[in-house]
């Protein structure tokens, strides 16, 4: 039976589905932390951050849900940029305070609203992987709470299958308490940006390979309900960070001082007929044309998390809520399988209103971390239903077919087969768990459904 000092609670990812009733505790201490793992009995376990993976990484059906915002503190920055905090400190904060000293994260998701341990549980990524890799790079320590109880220093030299099992891991191994990040020096908060249009896919990634060494950031959104000639057009952001005599004379004398944005709210679910192939074709239009090829410099917030200016906009779906699926494809094969998805999507009438493209480069050594040299394309499908996981599984054998993989901090739907194909290195990952939690007392809704919690 739950701990009664826990309330049921229907939770879900940032996609709104699926949805489950979790017994969710707040906890502010870390004895308060080891009381609840050591005397689970029955019940499993997830460490939760903000809930801004998408599917089911961070629910537990009718099971426990340890909220990690409450230990965010700032414990050092270092002269040469190394933080250490606690493992509830999101993004945000970290920006807030540190980007006007001039320090940088080294790479970042599309939303600031992340904890550093949901981060490296999900060894996040940003626009420049194709450059500098994911976020285990620049991991250089943490602290893990483990099933036992026993805290365990972990890096690259102490316990070294530990750390990369949980850098990626999706919080299967342990509670992360703390953390210590190499940051980057930044000389002002601004990029400074290059947009321009493309015609088709082809052009996309041609433009992706002849830019990749030039530019430290890249990403395209991608209009995938064109068909023909013009599949794949897409409007491409390409940047560096900014220095001082790029900004205009009037930013020049605090070049580290944030620009401010208002933001929006969605208020309330829309109604599940807002978002159809019509007005998603009709947006992507009046999009393409807005833009024009130009250069520009443009703000720290504005260039990385675009989305957060609307807060909930998750509610754009509906009540049903979304998947959003990311594929990941081998460079060798990125416009054969880019292509073939576009298809696959256009034909199945269900617009994806977000589709984004990046460009991907080496591999961490994250057990079952997600990206390696290639293209990786993400999509936003309302749910519908059975008609929507039909579609993820035609997906799927699409990137099994061409090497290809999922990222599990998107994923909804996927199967255990599935994803044992699709990350080779499983089996290294299930050796760990079992060896540091033997009993699975670290579980969830998604780790069950994809086989990462050891029978």
């Amino acid at each position: 039976m739950p701990d009664k000092s826990a309330r049921r609670q229907s939770l879900s990812g940032w996609g709104n589905y699926p949805r489950h009733d979790c017994f969710v505790h707040e906890v502010a201490s870390q004895a308060q932390q080891r009381s609840l793992i050591t005397s689970t009995d029955s019940q499993t376990l997830i460490a939760r951050g903000l809930g801004r993976s998408y599917g089911d990484s961070a629910v537990n059906a009718l099971n426990d849900v340890l909220l990690q915002t409450s230990r965010n503190r700032f414990l050092s920055l270092s002269e040469t940029g190394l933080l250490r905090c606690e493992a509830g400190l999101s993004f945000a904060e970290i920006i807030k305070y540190l980007l006007p000293r001039g320090w940088a994260l080294p790479t970042t998701p599309g939303t600031k609203f992340v904890t550093v341990g949901g981060a490296i549980a999900s060894d996040v990524h940003g626009k420049n992987h194709h450059q500098c890799g994911s976020l285990g790079n620049f991991v250089q320590a943490f602290r893990l709470l483990t099933a036992s109880g026993d805290v365990l220093d972990c890096s690259r030299e102490s316990h070294p299958d530990l750390f990369w099992a949980t850098i990626g891991g999706m919080g299967l191994t342990g509670i992360i308490l703390t953390a210590q990040i190499q940051l980057n020096r930044v000389e002002t908060a601004w990029v400074k940006q290059e947009t321009r249009r493309t015609r088709n896919l082809t052009d996309t990634l041609d433009l992706f390979v002849k830019t990749d060494q030039d530019y430290q950031y890249s990403v395209a959104w991608i209009d995938c309900l064109k068909r023909g000639s013009s599949m794949g057009r897409s409007v491409v952001m390409l940047a560096n960070d900014a220095s001082v005599s790029d900004l205009p004379d009037r930013r020049q004398q605090k070049p580290l001082q944030m620009k401010k944005r208002r933001r929006k709210k969605v208020p309330f679910n829309l109604p599940s007929f807002t978002l159809n192939r019509l007005t998603v074709s009709a947006f992507n239009g009046f999009y393409f044309r807005a833009h024009r090829d130009k250069e520009s410099v443009v703000s720290y917030d504005e260039f990385f998390y675009p989305l957060d200016s609307i807060q909930s906009w998750n509610r754009i779906y509906g009540k049903r809520g979304f998947i959003q699926y990311q594929a990941l494809i081998p460079k060798q094969n990125s416009f054969d399988g880019m292509h073939e998805l576009l298809e696959l999507i256009s034909k199945s009438r269900q617009a994806s209103f977000l589709a984004v493209l990046k460009s991907c480069g080496p591999a961490d050594d994250g057990i079952l971390s997600y990206l390696f040299p290639g293209h990786t394309l993400a999509l936003d499908f309302p749910f519908k239903g059975p008609r929507t996981i039909e579609l993820c599984k035609q997906l799927d054998e699409v990137l099994l077919k061409l090497g290809g993989r999922i990222y599990a901090a998107k994923d909804a739907v996927t199967n255990a087969s599935t994803f044992h194909v699709m990350y080779p290195r499983l089996e290294e990952f299930l050796k760990v768990k079992r060896q540091i939690d033997p009993e699975n007392v670290f579980s969830s809704s998604q780790g069950r459904r994809l086989g990462l919690i050891p029978t």
